[in-house]
């Protein structure tokens, strides 16, 4: 159901300096080094660019329409495009949000949509529930993490003929996802957690919470899907079922959807899914228990969108996740990296942690870096951090930034032999120690906020590891 240039207009209220009305938009993007022929570019504005100024490479590189924000354009350059399309607009990125919000209503009642958020593992289970309603839908999901302003919107565009779309929603500040969950209009909600990520932004784990519900605004029929072990979720559930129709998942706490006889393996786990009459035996191709939630919240999901349960136990088999979480990579020497460096709060620091001590391996190595996002509570989710690679005895800890010496502090308070610990400031010479003390048979786990960008460091040691 592709917008023609007539829709963008009346949606955006904007103005086609040159083209053609009926001209169907197929494909949008907003950069012109990945532009493909017949593209719609959108020339978004940001802090340290101006995405409008690139209208006339876009076009030369094989789009057929641009929308860029109103500026004097000569007379010359307009005619030398004359075969093309260009719509002016007051801004580009509410434009992009009106066309978003103009294509969902398009699909209302032929696209569930499955919004998830929360602190954490929002992208992994998006990519679980998405796993699982493919086997019987065609699916859309949001590319990697691509989850704000201008993610989710871009992904609504993309939408052709799929019958279900899981779309992240994630935020900074409270009235985000508000904003972002009436574009959507989701008709399931998840919340997998109330964590600490952005806490130095909300002030408090209860100012996240009021944050994430903030899903709920945007959907007519209110059915919400959510983690019964977390303590917020689980306190806001034992008060809320006023209007809103609420599907629980858990291990700890009594849920409609439960995880029962669980066995952890090294790199997958096994369990038994009790969900009202039936128990299933459930397989998970990734470790940690935290991925046997996001199995549950998929079941939860199938189940409510009507998938059998070979077809729920098969989307759960074949999970892909997203690239950089809890990747796992084999190298020479038998040396095992996990790289789950996109991001990092102190609640995906333990769960990382825990499956790390739980493989089988001669050593295990964390290399971690900052958390963003803490404010006043930063020193303190830092040391928190510190107790839990005590408590799970790591043999070396590599630690980079300047928040991660909590870290090291901590973990050396409570035992860790402090010969153990290396600090860094500079990631080539942290590659260059690491290397230094790896031996045969070790798996070494990194894992920081996505700034520290310690996926640099993974792609290096791959590298000179397997030269």
């Amino acid at each position: 159901m592709d917008l023609t240039i007539e829709n963008i207009l009346n949606c955006t209220n904007g103005k086609l300096i040159i083209g053609d009305k009926t001209k169907k938009c197929t494909n949008f993007s907003k950069d012109t080094r990945t532009i493909q022929k017949g593209d719609t570019y959108i020339g978004l504005k940001g802090e340290n660019f101006d995405g409008s100024l690139f209208w006339k490479e876009a076009f030369d590189k094989g789009a057929d329409t641009v929308i860029i924000y109103k500026m004097d354009l000569e007379k010359e350059e307009i005619q030398k495009y004359h075969h093309k399309n260009i719509i002016q607009v007051e801004d580009t990125t509410l434009a992009l949000c009106q066309m978003a919000s103009y294509k969902r209503d398009q699909y209302k009642n032929k696209l569930k949509v499955i919004g998830v958020t929360g602190s954490v593992g929002k992208t992994s289970t998006k990519d679980m529930i998405a796993s699982i309603l493919s086997q019987k839908y065609k699916t859309l999901k949001t590319e990697g993490n691509n989850n704000n302003n201008i993610g989710l919107p871009l992904t609504i565009l993309r939408l052709k003929d799929e019958e279900v779309a899981v779309i992240e929603m994630g935020m900074n500040h409270l009235g985000e996802i508000s904003f972002l969950t009436k574009m959507a209009k989701p008709d399931i909600a998840v919340i997998t957690n109330i964590g600490t990520s952005h806490i130095g932004n909300l002030g408090s784990r209860e100012n996240i919470l009021k944050a994430k519900l903030e899903i709920l605004d945007g959907m007519e029929n209110k059915v919400l899907v959510l983690n019964n072990d977390n303590d917020l979720l689980n306190q806001w559930n034992l008060k809320n079922k006023k209007n809103i129709e609420i599907h629980t998942f858990g291990i700890k706490n009594a849920s409609e959807c439960q995880a029962e006889n669980i066995h952890l393996k090294e790199n997958a786990s096994d369990f038994i899914c009790d969900y009202g009459n039936e128990k299933w035996k459930i397989s998970v191709p990734v470790g940690g228990e935290h991925f046997i939630l996001n199995a549950l919240c998929g079941v939860a999901v199938g189940k409510l969108l009507g998938l059998k349960q070979e077809e729920i136990i098969n989307g759960i088999r074949n999970l892909k996740l997203t690239s950089k979480r809890m990747e796992i990579n084999h190298l020479k020497n038998n040396i095992m990296i996990i790289n789950d460096s996109y991001n990092a709060s102190y609640e995906s620091m333990k769960a990382a942690i825990l499956s790390l001590k739980n493989m089988k391996g001669k050593r295990k190595i964390a290399v971690l870096g900052d958390m963003f996002e803490l404010g006043k509570f930063s020193e303190k989710l830092h040391r928190d951090v510190g107790e839990e690679i005590s408590k799970n005895k790591m043999d070396l800890l590599f630690l980079i930034g300047e928040k991660a010496k909590y870290i090291g502090e901590e973990s050396e308070k409570r035992g860790l032999n402090p010969k153990s610990i290396f600090y860094f400031q500079d990631k080539e010479l942290l590659l260059q120690e690491l290397k230094k003390n790896l031996q045969e048979g070790d798996i070494i786990l990194f894992k920081a906020s996505n700034g520290m960008k310690l996926f640099e460091v993974v792609e290096n040691l791959k590298k000179e590891l397997e030269a």
